[in-house]
């Protein structure tokens, strides 16, 4: 707690610290997302099974329009990675040093995760589970690292997108959003692979206008917020209720288009309305965070929030499994009065056992490296480690859900990810 105080002590006058709580909101709201819409029960033949609960609750679909605040945490990312680019230009260093760093403070965490993933698999293996069980709990269990695929392919293009965003302004976002939309149309006029761009197309548009936050690039707080959230929510409005999207900005199964994977122009117009709030709330916030009790909470928060992340869905899965076990696992139908009532309870079950796992797993994010001041070398060689890193998350994800893998993982997945974990941790040391 001490080293948290002083953290938030240290933090300079000029920290926009309203960044930093929208940060926090982003991934606690995912969070509690998932916990809440996810449906655990048994099938035909009693083995645990889940589901998402929307299909069911078509009246809480307009809900993700305000709990879908994935695009709040690109827009946060824009933000903090121009300003820890531009801070680490200022030292002396260089876009190959600065993807080192960053990609330490991601991948440390994230690797611990998929360590304890395979290392449970193989000892779920030796008590003689079925393998495609296994599958099927780290499939569960690494659904956050979709996210960092996206994630970590926006850190690497940041050097080179903020030069253009230093060069064109709020032009390359609108750009961006112009290819989401020709996305759409492919996958509306039945091609899906056209839009497959829209994965990377998409979270770099909201990644850009988080670099305009930073650099000034929204001046006049109601005159820029209030367009953006009313334009926002009305070409939602427009896109949802009168044209082929879906209402829901979460996928929902069976739906012809989703909004999410990959981002659709629905869920761009849900960023910039996100984007007007945020706007509107900033000044207040930054008073509000001005109290030493509100700043240093948020910091404590940031100081573990991937891990958080990361390991959110593991203690759902340990709590459902543990109660499995004892034989009172609830399975009311979904949307009736039991069912809700049940979430309370388990959402306290899931945040203990998540506290727990942050305990124990919190010190490895919270781990600062030292700053370089010299140029850093091997740019090739970096870009092509977090690409296997990439690689090996991307493998995974699509990898089929209950096909048995030896170590709950696909191997060359597997393989590919630590390759590539461990080349960037070889070359931060070799450049430290």
């Amino acid at each position: 707690m001490r080293g948290i105080r002083r953290r938030a002590e240290q933090a300079p006058p000029s920290r926009e610290r309203f960044i930093d709580l929208l940060r926090a909101v982003s991934i606690l709201a995912v969070v509690l997302g998932h916990w809440l819409v996810t449906v655990i029960g048994y099938d035909r033949d009693g083995e645990l099974t889940g589901r998402s609960a929307l299909p069911e609750l078509p009246w809480a679909h307009p809900l993700t329009w305000v709990v879908q605040v994935m695009p709040v945490f690109f827009l946060v990312g824009g933000y903090a990675n121009a300003a820890s680019l531009a801070a680490a230009r200022r030292r002396g260093g260089n876009a190959t040093g600065w993807l080192l760093g960053r990609g330490g403070r991601l991948l440390r965490p994230t690797t611990a995760l998929v360590l304890v993933m395979a290392a449970g698999a193989l000892v779920a293996r030796g008590f003689g589970v079925e393998p495609g069980r296994v599958r099927l709990v780290v499939w569960f269990a690494s659904i956050p690292l979709w996210f960092l695929v996206a994630y970590l392919a926006v850190v690497v293009l940041t050097p080179v997108m903020y030069a253009l965003h230093r060069r064109y302004g709020l032009a390359v976002p609108v750009v961006l959003v112009g290819l989401v939309a020709m996305g759409d149309v492919a996958r509306l006029a039945g091609e899906p692979v056209w839009g497959s761009g829209s994965y990377l197309f998409g979270w770099l548009a909201i990644h850009q206008v988080g670099f305009a936050w930073r650099d000034g690039g929204l001046p006049g707080r109601a005159r820029v917020a209030l367009p953006l959230l009313f334009g926002g929510a009305g070409v939602v409005l427009v896109l949802t209720l009168a044209g082929p999207y879906p209402v829901s900005m979460v996928n929902v199964p069976g739906e012809r288009l989703h909004n999410m994977s990959p981002p659709s122009l629905a869920l761009m117009g849900v960023a910039a309305a996100q984007l007007g709030v945020a706007l509107l709330l900033r000044d207040r916030g930054e008073r509000w965070l001005r109290r030493s009790r509100a700043w240093v909470a948020v910091v404590a928060v940031n100081g573990v929030i991937l891990t958080v992340f990361l390991w959110h869905i593991g203690a759902a899965i340990l709590v459902t499994g543990g109660l499995h076990v004892a034989g009172v696992l609830p399975t009311p139908e979904v949307g009736s009065a039991a069912w809700f009532a049940w979430r309370v309870p388990l959402l306290a079950l899931f945040s203990a056992v998540l506290l727990g796992l942050v305990v124990i797993m919190g010190p490895i994010e919270m781990r600062r490296p030292g700053r370089s001041s010299r140029p850093a070398k091997g740019l090739v060689a970096v870009v092509a480690g977090f690409g296997a890193v990439v690689a090996g998350l991307l493998g995974n994800s699509l990898y089929p859900a209950t096909s048995p893998a030896l170590l709950g993982w696909p191997a060359p997945a597997l393989a590919a990810y630590l390759t590539g974990a461990a080349a960037l941790r070889l070359l931060r040391r070799a450049n430290a």
